[in-house]
């Protein structure tokens, strides 16, 4: 399941892509099959060592093209990047900015190894549909490595924009996603095995692996209205 749109980043094949708080390694799958050489980051060393494996599979089994050239995996913090300035042609920080103490550090981080001309992608959970889950359960957000804010469209864009960079465009995206995480943590956020909210993961299962019309169709009407997710693009201006 992907939060970015690869048609608004651009990526060509041989690009330089850092995919930041990488986690499960979703979108560093997704660049590397578009042609890119990627760099996997996280805190996380057992999440890092799952993307480490996933790459060599995908290797294997034919999925990376040519011009991905060598990809790699890097354990380190978002404040204090291990790169030198202008190291990457698109930047994807996706569901990672709400869980960072010290966001303008970061975004200033992202901005430097930005290289001029380059993309950066940032999504991070909208407010209204966050603040229903943050009143619904404290468990939640509060948990070590949790979220530790909702954005406002307007700070959120205000932070990155100081930077240096510019926005490009936004879209809202996972509207279906939204009334699944109020229902869980209306029941408890780690009941997943309660019944309703294990029929509504089935029908979450069934909407990405299927791609049905109905289900589709109902996102991409609702994601304006309660969409999980605000994705923003900004470009480093050469």
């Amino acid at each position: 399941m992907l939060t970015v749109d690869y048609d608004r980043i651009g990526l060509h094949g041989g690009e330089r892509v850092l995919d930041l708080g990488c986690g499960a390694g979703r979108h560093a799958f997704a660049s590397l099959r578009h042609g890119a050489q990627v760099v996997a980051l996280d805190t996380s060393f057992d999440e890092l060592a799952g993307v480490r494996a996933m790459f060599g599979v995908m290797s294997e089994a034919g999925e990376v093209p040519a011009s991905s050239g060598a990809s790699g995996a890097v354990q380190a913090d978002a404040g204090s990047l291990p790169f030198p300035d202008g190291a990457f042609d698109c930047i994807i920080a996706s569901e990672v900015l709400e869980h960072v103490p010290d966001d303008r550090r970061a975004m200033t981080e992202l901005a430097r190894v930005l290289k001029p001309g380059g993309v950066l992608a940032v999504t991070v959970p909208r407010f209204g549909p966050e603040l229903v889950n943050w009143a619904l359960s404290d468990a939640y957000h509060n948990v070590p490595g949790g979220h530790v804010r909702i954005y406002r469209r307007s700070t959120l864009l205000r932070r990155i924009s100081g930077t240096g960079l510019r926005q490009r465009g936004a879209h809202h995206a996972h509207a279906l996603h939204s009334p699944y995480w109020w229902l869980r943590c209306l029941v408890g956020p780690q009941r997943d095995s309660h019944p309703l909210v294990a029929a509504y993961h089935k029908l979450l299962v069934w909407d990405i692996v299927s791609a049905p019309w109905p289900t589709r169709t109902a996102e991409r009407l609702l994601n304006p209205l309660i969409g999980k997710s605000y994705v923003a693009y900004f470009e480093k201006v050469a």
